[in-house]
């Protein structure tokens, strides 16, 4: 031991190697105990969807994150994909399929109704702003209406707008000119779930899109399918995810009776942590052994 003339410090030297004092020992206990210290990191899918499934299941339709990322692979959510979206869970699905695109093709989240569902959870992820324009929203009926107008209908709007347009006075163009400068000196950053632009929409009308995932936990799922299932183009894939069983198969049997998909296969995902420990290899003791269930297939031809 080693004492100094005021008792001040006390230190004991072992091999060579300084220890910490008591009252060292002390602050540093009280500090693991009273300060903890926190690492900041880069929020993902997956640290997300683990955070919420912890401490508000409901939130997110009990979606665990091996369930999450079943959907994904399920649904083919590759690059330059136009990915259709039914996401009643927060937007937790939404910022899934936008972060695995990486700022290419786009996701259109759906809804039946006026007002789209909430999709607060795409902020958590701190995309850029290129990731935000590519994710959009439309209704149904948007997506499932009449294509465009018949060619003499569309004739009679053309020079029908003419005809306005040469009514319009030259003061009303100045002041049309004055707002449009005014206008493009604010710049505001783009934000996620906007509203699908019009020759986004005809495009999707046309070509259909590549993929679908819906994850409706109130919503009966063969009702949503039946009205969804047509935007798609042919050969796409398809996910549902519900936290039952039962209405899975009775949409699984529905599809299967009207010919609408092929390779139609409802999967449990199962997730089990292991602790890894000398001669202690288990799997934990605490831990979920529900992860709901997903029906998945590709869409067909009904002609």
């Amino acid at each position: 031991m080693i004492n100094t003339e005021f008792g001040v410090t006390f230190t004991t030297i072992r091999s060579g190697i300084l220890e910490p004092s008591d009252q060292e020992k002390y602050k540093l206990k009280k500090q693991k105990k009273y300060a903890p210290k926190v690492l900041l990191r880069r929020p993902f899918a997956r640290s997300i969807c683990e955070a919420y499934f912890k401490k508000y299941p409901a939130r997110i339709g009990f979606i665990r994150v091996d369930a999450l990322s079943l959907l994904l692979t399920m649904a083919n959510v590759t690059a330059y994909s136009d990915v259709l979206v039914v996401d009643m869970v927060g937007g937790l699905v939404t910022g899934a399929v936008a972060e695995r695109l990486g700022g290419t093709g786009y996701v259109c989240n759906t809804y039946k109704g006026d007002s789209p569902s909430s999709v607060d959870m795409v902020k958590m992820f701190n995309f850029t702003d290129k990731v935000k324009e590519r994710i959009v929203h439309s209704s149904i009926n948007e997506l499932s209406s009449a294509k465009a107008a018949p060619p003499e209908e569309n004739n009679q709007q053309e020079s029908s707008t003419c005809d306005m347009v040469e009514d319009v006075s030259v003061t009303a163009e100045a002041r049309v000119d004055d707002i449009a400068v005014r206008e493009s000196k604010i710049i505001k950053a783009p934000q996620p779930g906007v509203k699908a632009s019009k020759e986004a929409v005809e495009m999707w009308k046309e070509n259909g899109f590549s993929s679908l995932i819906m994850a409706a936990q109130d919503q009966d799922p063969w009702t949503l399918a039946k009205d969804v299932l047509p935007l798609l183009s042919y050969s796409a894939p398809f996910a549902i995810y519900h936290q039952y069983l039962q209405p899975l198969a009775t949409c699984m049997h529905n599809l299967q009776q009207g010919k609408m998909a092929i390779n139609l296969q409802i999967t449990e995902p199962w997730l089990r942590e292991y602790q890894v420990l000398p001669s202690r290899t288990h799997p934990h003791m605490q831990m979920s052994s529900f992860g709901g269930y997903v029906l998945s297939g590709i869409r067909i031809s009904t002609t």
